[in-house]
């Protein structure tokens, strides 16, 4: 094979020179002309409408469900209960070794969330399929309920997920991931000033202009096309493989464009129960969120509480950090168990602390499963990490940029998760925002590095 001699040399075109150009996204001339296909743009003959019959209660045993007068309902096609479902327990993130499988497609004995899903309803109109809906019977009894992640965590608390004992997540390390370094007890003992706060956030929801959905068609000899706006095809492919106990090459995604989805379409919820649909009645099947769903059912970022303990010297240096961490996952895992690891590791914040302690808990209540939404797990931890520092500068009497600076990770300094740093860039980051924003600091700052702590 031959090779150009001056493919690696500056008179090759501008193929690889980017840095400073304007370039036209692919996808923009069809977005603002309004020729972008979106899946819901699609349509079949003999389409069915898929309506999900949704838990009215956070905490619930089922009793029974009769579904008698909603397959009498004019336009009723089929309806779907837990029995129809090859495989109905799962976990999305099964995939990478994070179980146990802790969610069913359809709730058959018990639901452990307001709007958890019981009974697909299928019909040759969405109005049929709502109205067919409504029609359906399911008697519950009403079990109390848990919300808040430290009573959850209690021993009398009510049980939220049976796969979960304690309702938390069972790391390999145990009922939290931890980081210990240094003697954390130790570095308070000798701080001159120590300041504890609790930061908490809420369930954010996503709120893209698309809603969830896929619209999903038989092909024939067993195979079918779902055209969906998932975030995340392999994950929707691989999953739905396992729910309906099918071979991957029987299904097939067509997806890549997204109306908005912020990791609010990460999880694998409505592809295989509409692919199971399809199958069971041999027509294309569309599921599509209402607003209303969207906003209540489709999973939030988690809410998190995040309480810090800081230990610092009159001359800014931290030497003491502890944190206890408690993420919401709802009901079920999803991506929670991932999220909290993320924040675990990530609480140190890009600081050098020679002692560390940090806890943090995946908690299971009766609210809406969380999961992915923009650097999941350590967003709300950078802003609560952030907001410290701003209190522990103003608590010594520093400048919040110059207290950053004495703290801020250098190449070689050991990470409290035992990691070097290295291609550290944090401290020329904070002398050109220093620059930018005008906000001056002294000029011992402007001479450090992040190459040494020396510099």
């Amino acid at each position: 094979m031959e090779i150009r001699k001056d493919y690696f040399s500056d008179e090759r075109n501008d193929d690889l020179h980017e840095i400073g150009h304007s370039r036209t996204r692919s996808d923009t001339p069809g977005h603002v002309t309004g020729k972008t296909a979106y899946f819901a743009d699609r349509t079949f003959p003999g389409l069915l409408h898929l309506k999900m019959v949704r838990s009215p209660h956070h905490h619930a045993n089922i009793r029974s469900i009769d579904v008698s007068e909603a397959e009498k309902h004019p336009g009723v096609v089929r309806v779907l209960t837990a029995r129809d479902v090859p495989h109905n327990l799962y976990t999305i993130l099964i995939l990478i070794q994070v179980g146990p499988e802790d969610e069913t497609v359809l709730a058959d004995k018990k639901v452990s969330w307001k709007g958890e899903a019981v009974v697909a309803v299928l019909a040759t109109s969405e109005r049929a399929a709502q109205e067919g809906a409504a029609k359906v019977k399911v008697d519950y009894e009403v079990l109390p309920a848990v919300f808040d992640m430290e009573e959850a965590l209690k021993p009398d608390a009510p049980l939220v997920n049976e796969h979960h004992p304690g309702n938390h997540y069972l790391y390999d390390s145990g009922d939290h991931r931890k980081v210990r370094f240094g003697d954390v007890e130790a570095g308070f003992a000798k701080a001159d000033h120590i300041l504890e706060q609790t930061y908490n956030s809420s369930p954010i929801e996503q709120a893209p202009l698309e809603t969830t959905g896929c619209i999903v068609t038989p092909d024939g000899n067993d195979r079918f096309t779902c055209y969906t706006d998932t975030q995340a095809m392999f994950f929707t492919l691989d999953n739905a493989s396992i729910i309906l106990q099918m071979p991957g090459h029987k299904l097939h995604m067509v997806g890549g464009t997204v109306g908005g989805g912020f990791g609010g379409k990460v999880d694998v919820i409505v592809e295989p129960i509409a692919i199971l649909a399809a199958k069971l009645t041999g027509r294309p099947v569309s599921f599509i969120y209402s607003r209303e769903e969207e906003m209540q059912i489709s999973s939030p970022r988690a809410a998190e509480r995040i309480v810090i303990k800081d230990g610092v010297m009159n001359d800014g240096r931290l030497v003491a950090r502890k944190v206890t961490g408690y993420t919401d996952a709802g009901a079920y895992s999803r991506h929670s168990p991932y999220g909290a690891q993320k924040g675990t590791a990530h609480y140190p914040g890009p600081y050098t602390i020679e002692n560390v302690w940090i806890d943090t808990y995946c908690v299971y209540t009766n609210r809406t499963p969380s999961s992915a939404m923009r650097g999941f797990g350590v967003t709300i931890a950078d802003f609560a990490l952030e907001v410290q520092m701003d209190k522990l500068a103003r608590l010594i009497g520093m400048d919040p940029l110059e207290f950053r600076f004495i703290n801020a990770y250098r190449d070689g300094d050991m990470k409290a998760h035992r990691q070097p740093t290295e291609g550290a860039a944090l401290i020329e980051c904070m002398q050109e925002a220093s620059r930018v924003a005008d906000w001056p600091v002294a000029d011992r700052f402007y001479e450090m590095s992040s190459r040494s702590r020396e510099a």
